[in-house]
């Protein structure tokens, strides 16, 4: 039997070719083979996380994009060691001269110059407050934020100026920073989405290795929203054959336990994604790969990716119409599907940096 290095809580191990670099390294898995024959004992190291720092100037990011819902976004840090092998926001690592596989769950680079840049930002009397989405890209409330803290050193900033945020994570370490978020949900200036892409704990460890279990995510939505603070779920993504029968009973889990809006979207594979994501389903669902694939390309007009405004987040076709079918009737079902609401500006307060006045 070939052998391959285990996962072990990592959603994939590949270091595919960065698109921007002449040269690669490319992991041969029969060295290993031979190695074992000479040491049976022999197990390769396992990638560990690094943190890295990210000199970024700025840390307010604006968005033109018709098909996501905020135009601005703050992002504390980039790659995730949550190690979802579907996550498309993969890729970005390359334009860091690193690989979208292994170094996006490994190594995070950290703008722990955020809040400063933050607080520098609001205070100019260039900035007109607008809700900010945290975060854009990867998730802010990854692993690491529990020992650096920077998002919730963010949300003081935001507090004390008052400036909306919108925040999305899947993991329940959120509810650490209820205090600061009911702040702002006081002035309505504060919203927070839960991802939960299956309630199968089993399926959740392999597609979200390093993320927060199914039950504690929907505790995490019922404690934010018993805080007064606006509590939704988002379905994300929808891997037609894989996850796609669950959009009924997640969505009725989500608002038995308060989620008060809810929204779904489908599977994205930009770049070498579509390969880890390819890979990941040879290593755990290969019976269901053909069958996954296959709907995925249906859903792309015969591609593994669309990255046409309009079509990228709902697909296209009968079969996209279905999933989207069903997730509207579920949402009307539970209650889901009032608008978000919006989050108010009015109540932003212009501060010099230095001076800030928690609550």
């Amino acid at each position: 039997m070939p052998f391959h290095l285990s996962h072990h809580g990592r959603g994939t191990t590949q270091s595919p070719p960065n698109r921007f670099e002449k040269h690669a390294v490319i992991s041969d898995d029969s060295a290993w083979e031979e190695i074992r024959k000479v040491d049976p004992d022999f197990e390769p190291k396992r990638p560990r996380t690094e943190s890295l720092e990210d000199h970024s100037q700025s840390i307010i990011t604006s968005n033109r994009s018709p098909d996501i819902g905020f135009s601005h976004s703050l992002n504390p840090y980039r790659g995730c060691e949550h190690g979802c092998a579907y996550c498309y926001a993969r890729p970005y690592h390359e334009y860091l001269g690193m690989n979208a596989g292994i170094d996006f769950e490994t190594r995070i680079m950290v703008k722990s110059q955020a809040p400063r840049l933050l607080e520098e930002s609001l205070a100019k009397l260039s900035w007109k407050p607008v809700s900010l989405a945290c975060s854009g890209v990867t998730d802010c409330y990854q692993p690491i934020e529990k020992t650096l803290k920077i998002t919730r050193d963010c949300l003081e900033v935001l507090a004390d100026f008052r400036n909306p945020v919108g925040i999305i994570t899947k993991n329940a370490l959120v509810t650490r920073d209820i205090d600061l978020l009911s702040a702002l949900a006081g002035y309505d200036a504060s919203l927070v989405v839960v991802s939960i892409t299956s309630l199968d704990t089993q399926l959740a460890g392999k597609l979200e290795p390093r993320a927060s279990r199914p039950a504690a995510r929907l505790d995490a939505i019922r404690q934010l929203s018993e805080a007064g603070i606006p509590a939704g779920v988002s379905l994300a993504p929808i891997i037609p054959g894989l996850n796609d029968h669950e959009i009924p009973a997640i969505l009725q889990a989500a608002a038995d336990h308060g989620a008060s809006f809810a929204s779904g979207t489908l599977l994205r594979l930009p770049y070498s994604v579509s390969d880890i994501f390819s890979s990941w389903l040879d290593e755990y669902f290969p019976e269901r790969k053909d069958l996954v694939l296959g709907r995925i390309r249906e859903l792309r007009g015969g591609r593994l990716n669309d990255s046409n405004f309009g079509s990228r987040m709902s697909g296209s076709g009968p079969l996209a119409s279905q999933i989207q079918q069903m997730l509207q009737v579920s949402k009307r079902r539970f209650g889901l599907d009032s608008p978000r609401k919006s989050l108010n500006t009015d109540a932003f307060i212009r501060r010099s940096p230095g001076q800030l006045e928690l609550f």
